[in-house]
């Protein structure tokens, strides 16, 4: 049996940076994710004036509740989609003139149903090209709050953004929701207000937050969920191999660990402890088709493992990977065509037919660290798989190919190419 110790998540750290910095006092971070995302989350705090003590097992931060210490500030978010689109956010609840800018990738990627949502509340907010999308200019004073409408169709990134705003608005926020993907995104979001001291009430499509600020707290970050998932799919396609990740058990917020489900609906074993999860290859991988609207980060590992199946696997409901960091959806269509697999896609579904033609080649990463890290674990089965951009994993794990070879070569694990 392997235990792999994953590193923290990196949807809950980037939540927890927010809260931290919002809250009444001193917040302590245990074992925060350390990637280019999350530096980039803390980089831009101190940029606005927050105080980000950082040791290698912990973040402590100094929170504001009034808002950035600093009237102006010129803020670069990288390619971290978190800190985009919560860090205007954010300042939007002080008062002060600040600039925010993203790498070329995260310029691309949607902002619109975000930025649309913080003006209606009043927010002067402006995109210096194009429309919805950065480099914008938040000139902020304060949020009135009251009612408001959001599209989080997209990305349930916009709901958790004015979720966390809520509590420093004057009034609290009734938000109605029009459409929401990826809804165990937000019940982090709640579950993690909670815990800094706030109670999100759901009517139906609307969520009424209070007003009335956050308390500081120490808080555990879990491991990453969706990271979790590489490793044990590389046990689900490997007969015999047995991956455990301690500290994801029934407790944990992620909504990704339902990834596991898929893999023993395909005929893992799994299991699911108050401490861990363990999952086994038994040599057998059926075909399915599944509905991933709910865990769609984990599209490109089942996407990646699909060849190995029995039969044909058809993922549905998955149109908002199309906006991530590439279109997920073509990206792995393209890289299994790559290795000879028959692939159709539609707007939202991909179905991926059995067996692998081709030999190893390279894997066009498009800047995306979940396609590498997704078609590592095809490397398994594949000899001679390489990457263009094997480096893009920094994102969310810098450790990741030295983690992945490290699984690989212990003995008797069976995770062998």
């Amino acid at each position: 049996m392997s235990v792999v110790d994953v590193p923290g998540s990196k949807s809950i750290t980037a939540r927890a940076l927010f809260l931290a910095a919002a809250a009444d006092g001193v917040t302590t971070l245990v074992r925060p994710l350390r990637s280019d995302d999350t530096e980039g989350f803390a980089e831009g705090l101190a940029r606005l004036g927050y105080r980000v003590g950082r040791t290698p097992d912990a973040w402590q931060v100094d929170g504001r509740p009034q808002g950035p210490a600093v009237a102006e500030a010129d803020v670069y978010c990288r390619d971290g989609a978190t800190t985009a689109r919560f860090l205007p956010t954010l300042a939007a609840a002080g008062h002060g003139t600040y600039r925010f800018d993203a790498s070329e990738q995260m310029r691309r990627r949607p902002l619109l149903p975000l930025t649309r949502a913080l003006r209606d509340l009043g927010v002067d907010l402006r995109h210096e090209r194009a429309e919805g999308h950065h480099p914008l200019t938040v000139r902020a004073a304060g949020v009135e709050g009251g009612e408001v409408v959001l599209d989080a169709g997209q990305s349930s990134q916009y709901l958790t953004a004015l979720l966390l705003l809520g509590p420093l608005t004057r009034k609290g926020l009734r938000i109605r929701v029009t459409d929401l993907v990826s809804v165990p995104y937000v019940e982090i979001t709640i579950a993690m207000m909670r815990a800094f001291g706030v109670r999100v009430e759901r009517e139906g499509d609307v969520f009424v937050v209070p007003p009335g600020g956050y308390r500081a707290t120490t808080y555990a970050i879990e491991p990453d969920a969706s990271t979790a998932g590489y490793f044990f799919a590389a046990a689900a396609v490997t007969p015999g191999a047995e991956v455990t990740v301690p500290g994801l058990g029934t407790g944990a917020l992620q909504g990704d660990l339902g990834f596991v489900d898929v893999l023993r609906r395909m005929g893992a074993q799994v299991s699911v402890g108050a401490s861990g999860t363990t999952v086994r290859g038994t040599g057998v991988l059926r075909g399915l088709t599944v509905n991933m609207r709910d865990i769609s980060d984990t599209m490109p590992t089942l996407a990646a493992i699909a060849p190995f199946a029995d039969g044909p696997v058809r993922i549905e409901d998955v149109a908002n990977t199309r906006v991530k960091e590439c279109d997920r959806l073509e990206a792995c269509a393209e890289n299994l065509r790559r290795l000879g697999v028959e692939v159709t896609t539609g707007p939202d579904w991909i179905e991926i037919q059995p067996g692998v033609r081709g030999a190893g080649t390279e894997i066009a990463s498009y800047g995306d660290h979940r396609i590498v890290m997704s078609f590592a674990v095809t490397g398994l089965r594949v000899p001679g798989i390489s990457f263009d951009d094997p480096g893009c994993v920094r994102k969310t794990f810098p450790g990741f190919h030295e983690a992945f070879a490290e699984l690989r070569g212990r003995p008797g694990n069976g995770v062998q190419a």
